[in-house]
């Protein structure tokens, strides 16, 4: 922001064996603890933002989620929420965190979702931002389906005029708004980005969630769940996210004047939305 220095990390670890590597950054050292995920194609440098605004109260432990920044994980191996409950729990005793909350945006929002099945007694906060895992979109639903779809998805990497030619065929149908074509594109455009689309597809294809469960530990546990989503994303609706926001009484949500991609941003230039956490 002008008039601000942007924040960098106090520190930037990880954790690792011989099959994976999680690097994240620490941001600030307060008693309010929050793990952070954020979303695809970016890493844990998203947050700097956010961070700048609660250094002095907060500590924020920011993922690079795998197949972003510099976490490993082996192209093609699928990553069971088990296996992720297993490398949180190593997160949480490398740096002696009990209770903490989660921040996450879209993509980061499966992972956060994740966590909220396994750890909802040491959660007290889950501020979502345009989560995905509420609603899968249809673009993950293709690639996941059986082989012989993944193997033609996995030819895109190599040939990415297969994915235009689909896209421009949803797009004449109707199916796809511009706002998710523009996206789209935007993650497909170099053979890195496309690499990664389909190994982040694949690797994640187990991060599906049973809304009434998730429900069900946010109302048992009082996890205070703030939702916050952008008036002009066609990624993430207010629509889609019913699915959850229905069966919480008590959660607080928020349509602020945003689109997708600069929602973390907006957040950050709230007052009263940072006031909340």
């Amino acid at each position: 922001m002008r008039g601000q220095i942007k924040m960098t990390a106090n520190k930037q670890l990880q954790i690792s064996t011989d099959s994976y590597r999680l690097n994240y950054n620490v941001y600030g050292s307060g008693n309010q603890i929050f793990l952070a995920f954020h979303g695809f194609g970016q890493d844990a440098s998203a947050f700097n933002i956010i961070a700048n605004k609660l250094s002095e109260t907060h500590m924020i432990i920011s993922v690079d989620l795998f197949f972003h920044g510099n976490s490993y994980w082996p192209a093609g191996d699928t990553l069971s929420k088990k296996q992720w409950t297993e490398i949180v729990d190593r997160l949480l005793e490398a740096n002696k965190v009990d209770r903490f909350s989660l921040l996450a945006f879209s993509m980061g929002g499966k992972f956060a979702l994740s966590i909220a099945e396994s750890f909802a007694p040491k959660i007290d906060q889950l501020i979502l931002l345009a989560p995905d895992g509420i609603k899968t979109s249809m673009w993950y639903s293709l690639a996941t389906y059986p082989y012989v779809f993944r193997s033609y998805f996995r030819s895109m990497i190599v040939k990415p005029k297969r994915f235009y030619n689909i896209l421009n065929l949803f797009k004449q149908l109707g199916v796809v708004d511009k706002g998710i074509s523009k996206f789209a594109l935007s993650q497909m455009n170099s053979k890195k980005k496309r690499r990664r689309v389909f190994y982040s597809w694949v690797t994640f294809k187990d991060f599906t969630f049973d809304m009434n469960m998730i429900a069900q530990n946010i109302n048992e546990h009082s996890i205070n769940l703030i939702m916050i989503l952008g008036k002009y994303d066609k990624i993430i609706t207010h629509k889609g996210m019913k699915r959850l926001l229905d069966k919480l009484p008590n959660h607080d949500a928020h349509i602020i004047s945003s689109g997708h991609n600069d929602l973390i941003k907006n957040v950050a230039e709230t007052p009263e939305l940072i006031d909340k956490f």
